[in-house]
């Protein structure tokens, strides 16, 4: 819940001006319209056109359940990622659905808007005569042509909570400075969409960026472009406006260790708020990462990591394990290898392979080998549930005792992520949060596992 939907505060925006009123509702926050009842009046009073982006697979079936169930006079259009890949599967599973947006959706939007012939109208799929339209895609705009997000659309702020306590000071916010990415990583799902495309490199301009930052009222902002320094000289001029300017915020962007190359744009990072860096590792070893064609090796990672830790930054990495071919001996050596190049904490995530992914025809060469229709890969010898338990291994064998300190005296002292106010906040909700962890744990019926993991031995 810390940050705003925006791919749909995009289309919302873009939508302006071709609608009387254009309302953006984030159900994480609207309280009362979480009540499918309450939201479904709600919906039949105030709207005439609905727009739902589904960006992701998780309680796919809830979401056709309720948009079946949405009022049958008003048009219901669906976008996003998962719509775009699932466009039969949805007109099948939905018969509420009118149009389905491929790909993004800020200039088709307007079209449907301005009441143009469907037929006419690129990169949507529609139903006609009981059947499904599938119109030409459409090319990737360049998003130096699209409006910015207008935050007045929202009917809420995103701030830090936790356990249900809300801490209100501390806000947080996103930004899109680019899309797409210049690089070819064959597992990523982000650059190449479902439908195929490659979201070529397109950034926009630093006066409109920093206009953009300025404008935001949150303290704490994130980049979400794929790799905010794929272009270092235009991070850079970034960074000395914000120095020039005096803003003081606080920043996380997502990384390739090739920034380790710049310590020039590293200093001014930290001089303008760069506070935390997400940065894709993916694997400690050669034969994976050649696979994945990250297009730098284990060495290279040490090495950058060495330079990388001389930096008052946060470094939360990014793992994949259940790579094809790869043992379980190699995976539960991710733990052990991001404690030893200086990752401050860590995330791992199975391999997803998606229609269009570069890898695909090698998982259906490589023998035992298979791939479900949700894209995710596992092997004859070492199925989902082992994969799970894998994961918490790993997971453990990182996060120990004297690790989840570390993490507190960093984020702390060294790179002084929180204000005064809010770590005396942290401190108080400490033992609260740490008995709702207890009560998750027991519920699953795994609370003794995790504390002889923890405190005991990763066995």
């Amino acid at each position: 819940m810390l940050f705003p939907p925006v791919g749909l505060e995009y289309v919302a925006t873009s939508a302006q001006g071709l609608a009387d009123k254009v309302t953006l509702l984030d159900l994480r926050y609207e309280t009362e319209l979480t009540d499918t009842e309450k939201l479904l009046e709600f919906i039949a009073r105030e709207v005439d056109i609905i727009c739902v982006a589904i960006g992701w697979d998780r309680q796919f079936e809830e979401i056709c359940r309720l948009l079946n169930r949405m009022p049958g006079k008003i048009p219901l259009i669906v976008g996003g990622y998962k719509a775009t890949e699932k466009v039969e599967e949805l007109f099948k599973a939905c018969p509420r659905i009118d149009i389905v947006v491929r790909g993004e959706g800020e200039e088709t939007i307007q079209e449907i808007l301005k009441g143009e012939p469907l037929k006419g109208i690129l990169g949507i799929s529609f139903r006609e005569n009981g059947g499904v339209i599938n119109n030409p895609n459409r090319p990737l705009p360049d998003i130096e042509g699209l409006k910015v997000p207008d935050n007045s659309l929202r009917r809420n702020e995103y701030n830090f909570s936790l356990n249900g306590i809300s801490f209100k000071s501390m806000t947080f916010d996103s930004i899109l400075t680019a899309r797409g990415c210049p690089f070819k990583c064959k597992f990523c799902t982000f650059s190449l969409n479902p439908l195929g495309q490659k979201r070529e490199y397109s950034s926009r301009s630093v006066s409109s960026v920093i206009r953009e930052i300025e404008s935001l009222k949150a303290g704490i902002i994130m980049f979400n472009d794929d790799n905010f320094f794929s272009e270092p000289q235009r991070a850079e001029q970034i960074c000395d406006e914000i120095i020039k300017r005096n803003i003081k915020k606080r920043f996380i962007a997502q990384a390739r260790i090739d920034i380790a190359k710049y310590p020039l744009l590293l200093q001014k990072m930290v001089k303008a708020g760069f506070k935390t860096l997400l940065i894709g590792v993916e694997s400690p070893h050669d034969r994976i990462l050649t696979q994945l064609n990250k297009g730098f090796d284990q060495a290279t990672i040490r090495k950058s990591f060495s330079v990388l830790r001389k930096y008052p930054i946060f470094y939360h990495c990014y793992f994949i394990y259940g790579n094809i071919g790869e043992t379980e001996e190699e995976m539960l050596y991710i733990g052990k290898f991001a404690r030893e190049i200086g990752c401050d904490t860590i995330s791992c995530t199975k391999l997803r392979i998606e229609k269009f992914s570069p890898l695909k025809e090698l998982a259906d060469k490589t023998p035992g080998y298979h791939v479900t229709e949700k894209g995710e890969l596992y092997h004859d010898n070492c199925s989902h549930s082992d994969l799970k338990r894998i994961s918490r291994k790993i997971k453990f064998t990182f996060f120990t005792p004297s690790r989840v300190l570390n993490i507190f005296w960093k984020n702390v002292f060294v790179v002084k992520f929180f204000t005064v106010q809010e770590l005396l906040w942290l401190l108080l909700i400490t033992p609260r949060l740490l008995l709702s962890m207890v009560v998750r744990e027991n519920k699953r019926g795994r609370l003794n596992d995790s504390l002889k993991r923890l405190f005991v031995k990763n066995a």
